[in-house]
């Protein structure tokens, strides 16, 4: 039986060892091999394996010069014993490096593919696996897909650690947690999971990791391909797993018990599970004060319903249900619609396919161009349809309508969503009218009920009801109304403590206001004082007789006698 590199091991042997790494990895041009002789008059040969691009020079060469100068120099400045290679260079050589010691070949392999240098050294049966990952990454950078007012301006990037660190920075926890794995026969990417340790329910990370450990596939490029291997109803419309690449909304739902899935060489984490209201939830609700962020909320939620509902209702009512529409609007209804060809549902579905059309070409081309034909594109063709009688004006202003609607919507995958269910709810209601709006629409309803996102109803905290969750589910409560953390927290659930509302304090006069008041106290004994001078010498004056001037005289002419 043959043997793989899995059970393969490296022997004491340098030229051996380098016929395996030469063996399993090729003549491939960027596999660079730097041959180092050690402890000069080159009596010990060493090679140094790494791929060019992924390793950082610095670090290489810095590796390199430990090992041919620095190395040497202490070596025979001490006196040192060269007799255990190994330990003489774990201590005396190596010893500003990270580094560990393998023998095995599968994860000398990796090592190498990942960015870090393999070193052999002749008479050391286990390789040097030295980190020395530098390869060129996009900077940190506004998220382009969740643009916010007031928030951070931080989104994730390609690198996996960048990635993690950004939501250690929001969350300085101990409790913290960040496991690894890889998936992928062939590109071995690397997977992250994080979770909170005393705040997420328990069994759910275990369920994660099940599901992760069952992907059996030759590569992952991107976490879209593990959002669709473990999702909970795959044949479903609806996205029951979150994708964002915004730190601060990652590190929001590991506070509230969730679990985050860092994907490598992907911007995108996924956060399971996942609630249908957390589509509609933008992070601005958060930052500005709970009235203005519950009256955006709502607005989307009105959104959402006009993006699925509008254009159905029209053809429904236009088709089979006249008589529902007010008189003057129908005859305008009517009028724009005398010289159009088509039936209502045709002509909804011409505009709302031309309407995909152009959003999907300002998508794809560049942002510059595709922003002008997206624009351009709309004002132009809706023009002309109207002016050729292709389709009613009235069409084209509920079309319209309903595609800025799903704009408001701040997901981009539940945008998608409600892009693809809304294509059969108009064919429903303009084939059976009334009866086929309220079948499909039952049947969604239905269908939403049903599913789960990692065992949790898709449609909670509404089914089933948990009332302590209403706090921030249609409306947001103000932050110190919301004192426990969602149902599907465990353990700690309290994430606010008591008595956090603000009160106004007791009125405490100003310190000019009370150096004023003093002021004016200490003013009115002096007028006070005056006051009752002047009261005495009015008196004095109104003595008509003299007796009162003669009594106080002789008083005091009696005080000085018996002081003398």
């Amino acid at each position: 039986m043959e043997t793989t590199s899995k059970d393969k091991r490296f022997t004491a042997e340098l030229e051996k060892n380098i016929a395996i790494i030469r063996r399993e990895l090729g003549d491939s041009i960027d596999l660079v091999k730097r041959n180092i002789f050690f402890l000069g008059n080159r009596q010990v040969s060493s090679v140094l394996f790494y791929i060019d691009g992924l390793a950082s020079v610095e670090h290489v060469e810095k590796v390199i010069d430990a090992m041919m100068f620095e190395g040497n120099e202490f070596i025979k400045r001490n006196q040192l014993l060269i007799s255990d290679l190994q330990t003489l260079i774990e201590q005396h050589v190596l010893m500003n490096t990270s580094f560990s010691m393998i023998e095995e070949v599968e994860k000398a392999l990796i090592a190498i593919l990942s960015g870090d240098s393999i070193l052999f050294v002749d008479g050391c049966q286990k390789a040097f696996h030295i980190q020395t990952k530098g390869w060129d990454t996009r900077s940190v950078d506004e998220p382009q897909t969740e643009q916010v007012v007031r928030g951070s301006r931080d989104g994730f990037t390609e690198n996996i650690r960048t990635n993690t660190a950004l939501v250690r920075r929001r969350i300085r926890d101990p409790e913290l947690r960040l496991e690894t794995m890889s998936i992928g026969l062939r590109t071995r990417t690397d997977v992250n999971i994080a979770y909170i340790n005393g705040i997420v329910k328990k069994g759910l990370v275990d369920e994660v990791k099940k599901r992760l450990n069952r992907i059996q596939i030759d590569g992952i490029l991107e976490s879209g391909y593990i959002e669709e291997m473990i999702a909970d109803s795959p044949f479903s419309p609806f996205t029951t797993i979150m994708s964002t690449e915004r730190p601060d909304k990652v590190a929001s739902a590991l506070l509230e018990g969730r679990v985050a899935i860092f994907v490598d060489n992907t911007p995108f984490v996924l956060v399971v599970p996942t609630y249908f209201w957390q589509f509609l939830q933008a992070s601005d609700d958060y930052y500005m004060g709970f009235m203005a962020g519950s009256f955006f909320r709502i607005i989307r939620y009105i959104a959402f319903i006009i993006s699925l509902t509008l254009t159905s209702i029209y053809v429904m009512l236009v088709s089979f249900h006249q008589e529902m529409i007010p008189t003057p609007l129908a005859l305008t209804i009517a009028s724009g619609r005398e010289i159009v060809p088509f039936p209502v549902l045709l002509e909804a579905l011409l505009m709302e396919i031309t309407f995909e059309l152009m959003r999907e070409a300002g998508l794809r081309m560049p942002k510059p161009v595709g922003q002008a034909v997206s624009i351009v594109g709309s004002l132009v063709i809706g023009q002309a349809a109207v002016q050729a009688g292709i389709v009613s004006p009235f069409m084209v202003i509920v079309v319209a309508v309903t595609g800025i609607s799903s704009f408001a919507i701040p997901n981009y995958s539940a945008s998608y969503s409600i892009r693809l269910i809304r294509f059969p709810l108009l064919i429903a209601s303009g084939t059976l009218g009334l009866l086929g709006f309220s079948v499909m629409f039952t049947l969604l309803a239905i269908h939403a009920l049903s599913i789960r996102s990692f065992g949790e109803s898709y449609l909670a905290p509404a089914t089933p009801f948990q009332p302590n969750d209403q706090k921030d589910t249609l409306i947001r409560f103000p932050w110190w109304g919301m004192k426990k953390r969602p149902q599907l927290a465990d353990g700690d659930t309290i994430k606010l403590g008591s008595h956090q509302k603000p009160k106004p304090p007791n009125k405490v006069k100003d310190p000019i206001e009370k150096n004023k008041d003093n002021q004016s106290e200490s003013g009115g004994e002096e007028n006070q004082k005056e006051e009752d001078k002047s009261n005495m010498e009015s008196r004095d004056n109104s003595d008509i007789t003299g007796l009162r001037r003669w009594k106080k005289k002789t008083g005091d002419n009696k005080g000085a006698k018996r002081k003398e």
